[in-house]
Parts: structure tokens; sequence; C-alpha cells
């Protein structure tokens, strides 16, 4: 029985055990004189993950997992209950779920039929690369972070209904009528939300309209209010009465068209005719005997995620240990290489050359892992580029879907920063992406994430900026065995590299996994973040020895938002895991 097999099989023999393992263990360390940290108040810790046997959503927000949940009740498939999902978080989770940005959908059909839906948003025609510079060069403050002139070109209603119109089995109308409901009816205001809009919608005071429906009128939504967003329900009825192409040649596009033109923005009605999602052939890896599949190019983030998982494959990092300093300084390592690689090669593919099948070569990894030092760090500053053609041959949200076919969805998308450039659509109730701060503003220079971008992600017409956004599949012997993703920006990547690695090297249970601590590098900054409580002091203190500058981000001190299921095996039950970092993520089943 292989580490996954046996962990996901007995996760309720060792919720039992844990207590008795527990007790014993904690006397031993404290004899042996090892120091505890203090754990902080978070959401309990439940090691038993959620069970259903036939269907299961996990979602950041449980009414819209209950949406999904009652679509797979009636008889909808996993992409029937997914595009509802994503529909009903544009509603209930405005930080992230969207009509106005995009995303990626990796679906997998219980007969094998695995399908990329790249619904990625592109820059307006207008758009060139310098726009967000001054004459001297420099980089314009906010220019590509705020306001009307920051949106790309939508995808996320193109690409929720070209998913539907070819692998789900509703119709559009039932599918959108339980979002258009609850913007109607609106939605109970929970700790969550609140605290979201207090600490991170400071761009929505600059816009009257967002100002008015998020943070009423100002005084900012308390918990347990109720929040009733009108026109967002008349812009969902017009797209269930009129279908999606509504969005792009119907009044809402006459609504987004007209505001772009009153507020400086670049997208055009021509823009907006000519969006089309795309399907793209997912990329497949391994590691250690499991089937990995995840995200193509425009994202990084599944090839970036290959190259991470084939530099490990290296080394035993069941034998270093699941907390010791010698795991995290290779994790560390490994992911300051690829991280190099993502600024150095990534772009658009309709644009760009980008060397996929160097970058997920085991070869090349292979040459990789012969570079890392296991007892020092190496200096960012000093990290170049490899040469993976001579191998050739933040604010985002994620839900995971199987239904009771075996058929199965991982789906991220993103309005990019947390409520996007903070524009609500006048008169149309959604927010927009601010998009065009995924391109490369100027090389060199960093991001809102900190990623410093390549000039293979420069910004042109019509062309879609680089992403992390990797929803992944993970299969044995050809039967699923997970299905992952999460929110955090260049995070996503690392948070399922470690999530995986949990499982299959450590032998936890998927709960387990999802809920231990997470590192992060991402080559620059040239510094390790890490979450509070995470990393034991002489842990610490080993890492820094070796090189490493540590830090809890701020901004952002805990890391993602995983959404996760795995499948039972032998009983097929469906064992799900919403990541207690967000406390309104749900896991529901039946």
């Amino acid at each position: 029985m292989t580490p996954l097999h046996a962990v996901i099989a007995s996760q309720c023999q060792m919720r039992v055990l844990s207590k008795c393992v527990a007790g014993a263990l904690v006397l031993a360390l404290v004899h042996a004189g090892v120091v505890w940290a203090q754990v902080p108040p978070r959401p309990t810790l439940a090691y038993s993950p959620t069970r259903a046997p036939h269907a299961m959503v996990a979602s950041a927000d449980e009414t819209a997992s209950r949406v999904g949940l009652e679509i797979l009740r009636r008889g909808g498939n996993a992409v029937d209950a997914a595009v509802a999902v994503g529909l009903a978080l544009a509603v209930t989770w405005p930080r992230a779920g969207n009509l106005g940005g995009g995303g990626f959908m990796l679906i997998r059909k219980a007969d094998g039929l695995t399908v990329a839906i790249d619904y990625r948003e592109t820059a307006p025609a207008t758009a060139t690369r310098q726009m967000y510079l001054e004459r001297d060069g420099t980089v314009t403050p906010d220019a590509s972070l705020v306001g009307y002139r920051a949106v790309a070109v939508p995808g996320t209603v193109a690409g929720l209904a070209l998913a539907l119109r070819k692998y789900g089995t509703l119709k559009w109308q039932e599918v959108v009528e339980p979002a258009r409901r609850l913007a109607a009816e609106g939605i109970r205001v929970g700790y969550p939300l609140a605290f979201s809009l207090r600490q991170e919608g400071k761009d929505l005071l600059r816009f009257s309209e967002s100002r008015r429906i998020l943070l009423h009128g100002g005084k900012f939504h308390e918990e347990g209010d109720r929040l009733r967003q009108p026109e967002l329900a008349q812009t969902l009825r017009r797209l269930k009465e009129n279908g999606p192409r509504d969005f792009y040649e119907g009044e809402t596009a006459q609504l987004i068209a007209r505001a772009m033109k009153d507020n400086g923005g670049l997208i055009t009605p021509d823009d907006l005719k000519n969006y089309r999602a795309v399907e793209r052939k997912p990329l497949v890896g391994s590691y250690r005997g499991y089937q990995i599949i995840t995200f193509p190019p425009p994202s990084s983030g599944g090839a970036v995620l290959l190259e991470l998982f084939n530099i490990l494959e290296s080394y035993d990092l069941e034998k270093m240990g699941q907390a010791s300093s010698e795991k995290y300084h290779l994790l560390i390592e490994t992911m300051r290489r690829a991280f190099v690689d993502r600024v150095q090669f990534f772009g658009d593919p309709d644009f760009a050359d980008v060397p996929v099948a160097g970058l997920t070569s085991k070869a090349y990894a292979s040459e990789l892992a012969k570079t890392i030092d296991l007892t020092h760090a190496t200096r960012s500053a000093e990290l170049k580029p490899g040469r993976p053609n001579d191998f050739e041959g933040r604010q985002t949200t994620n839900f995971s879907v199987v239904d009771r076919w075996g058929n199965a969805v991982a789906n991220t998308y993103t309005l990019n920063g947390a409520y996007g450039g903070g524009v609500i659509l006048p008169g149309a109730g959604f927010l927009l992406n601010n998009e065009m701060d995924d391109f490369t503003s100027k090389p060199g220079e960093p991001n809102q994430f900190g990623l410093i971008q390549g000039e293979a992600n420069a910004i042109a017409a019509r062309k879609r900026p680089v992403s992390s956004m990797a929803p992944t599949l993970v299969l044995k012997d050809g039967n699923l065995q997970l299905v992952i993703g999460t929110s955090g920006g260049p995070t996503i990547i690392t948070q399922i590299l470690q999530v995986v690695v949990n499982l299959v090297d450590h032998g936890m249970s998927i709960r387990r996994a999802v809920e231990a601590p997470r590192i992060h590098h991402q080559w620059f900054p040239d510094v390790v973040d890490y979450e509070p409580y995470g990393l034991a002091q002489d842990v610490m203190a080993a890492l820094v020895a070796k090189g490493h500058q540590l830090r809890i981000n701020p901004n952002v001190p805990y890391l993602g938002d995983v959404e996760a299921i795995a499948i039972e095996p032998g009983t097929g039950i469906r064992l799900g895991s919403s990541d207690p970092r967000n406390a309104n993520a749900r896991t529901l089943g039946y």
C-alpha cells in the first residue's frame, strides 16, 4: 500500500490514536529540553476530514458550497456544481469571487478525459508595454493596481459558460439562478467578510459605487448585517435570461464600455466582443509514483510545481522529518531555484516561447539539484536562471468538486488584488479586476506580490498575463486521489507543493496536511516567509545559521486557503478539508 493510500485509509484510526501518542510525545520532548512555542488563537483543528460517500464541494465560503451541494443533489455533475459555485462566490466572497476577473478550470471526467479551460483576462487592444511608466522610466504608483486603467478584459463568465456548455449537464439558467437569488435576497455578513472589508477594502473607499454597496456608505458592514446587492442581482438576471454573451455583447457589455470611456479605462466594445476562453492541454508529471495533473501556461503555477517536485525527488524527505531544519532548508533552496526560472521564462504561450518540456524535465531538475548545498543557503543575487531549453523534448480563491460519478473539478479564479482594483461597475454591481499588474510594468521591478517580472511577460495587446494559479489533480495507478487548489498569489505554488509532500512523504492525513504550517520563498525578495508559531525555535536558529533570513509577513501572516478533496481507496469515500486559515471556508458533501 502506498503512503497516500495508507494515510487516507487510516484517518479515523489516526484520530483516536493521536490522543495517546501525543501525551507520551509531549512528556518525552519536555524531558529532552525542547522549548514549545505558544500556539495563537485560531480555528479549532480537526484532524478527521469531512466524509461523504457520494459527492463533495470545498470552497472558501459555506453559502457557496451549499449552492454547489444542492446542484449535485439535484443530479448535476461536478462541472455544473463548479459553475454554480463560481457564480455564487461573486455574491458571497467579493474579495476574490467574481464576474469581473478570470481564472483556470481543470476538469477530469470519470472516463479519464482531462481538459484545462483558460479564462484568464486579456490586455485591451490599446494596451502598450510602457503604459504604466513615467517619462523618466519609473513606474507610476498604483496605476496598474487601482481604478479603471488597471482592468484587463474579464474572462470568468466566458470560461464558466464554456465549461458548462461542453462538459456540464444542466442549463445555464439553472446554475445562474442560485447566485441571482443570493444577490437579490441578501447574505448575512459574517466575521471574515466584515474583517476583510475593513482590512483589505481601502481602495473601495475611492469609488462611490464601491463605497455605497460594499462599505455601507463608508460605515463598514458589521458582523450580522445583511448585504443586499440589487445591481448585481440585475446583472445575473440579464445573464440568466439573455445568456452569457450578454456580458460581452449585450447590456452588461454596454455598461462596461461606457464606464471605461468615462473613467479613462482602455476596454472597448470590440475588446469584450472578441474575448474568448480557450481549452488547453493540461501538464502531466509525476512525484514518487503519483501522477500530477496541473495547469499549463499562461499559468506558471503548474510548470513550476512540477519543477519543484522533480528537484525534491533527488532527496529522502521522509528520512529528514516533516518539521526538521534539514527539510525546510531543502524546500527553500528548491523554491529559490524554481522561482528564478519563473521570472525568466514564463509568458502567454501565444506570444512567448515557454520551454515547458525543459522546465518540467526530470533531467533538468537533476542538474538543478546538484547545485543545492545542504549546509548553506544560496544568495538569491548570485543565482541565475537555468538552461531548460537544453532539456526540451493573493487574492484569489479556489473551489474543488467531486461528483458521485467520479468527475472532478479544481477551479482557481481571481480579481488579482483583494476586491480587484476597488471598482464596482456602476449599474452592474460587480467588482472589476486589477489584473494588468500581473504583467511586467517594467522588467526587474516587483509587482504587488513582490514578484520580479521578465520580458516574456511584458504588456501587449490581447495578451494574457502570467499567473501562479495551479488547480491540480493527483492520481495513483490511474485512480483519482486528490483534487486541490488554493489562493495566495505566488504562494499558491509552494502551498500545493507542501500539502502533497505532507501526504506522500510524511504520511499525514488530508486534514493534517492542509493545516500544517507552511513556508514560502520566491527568489526575490531573498527572505523566507513563515507562519506565526509555524517553526520551532531550534529550527529557526538552524536555518539562520545556514544563512536564511526569516520573517512573518505582517500583511499576510498566514499562507493561503487550500480547498482539497481526497478519495479513500477501496470505499471511494470523499474526504474533504477546507483550510482553517479561512474561518468561512467549508467542505460539504452527501
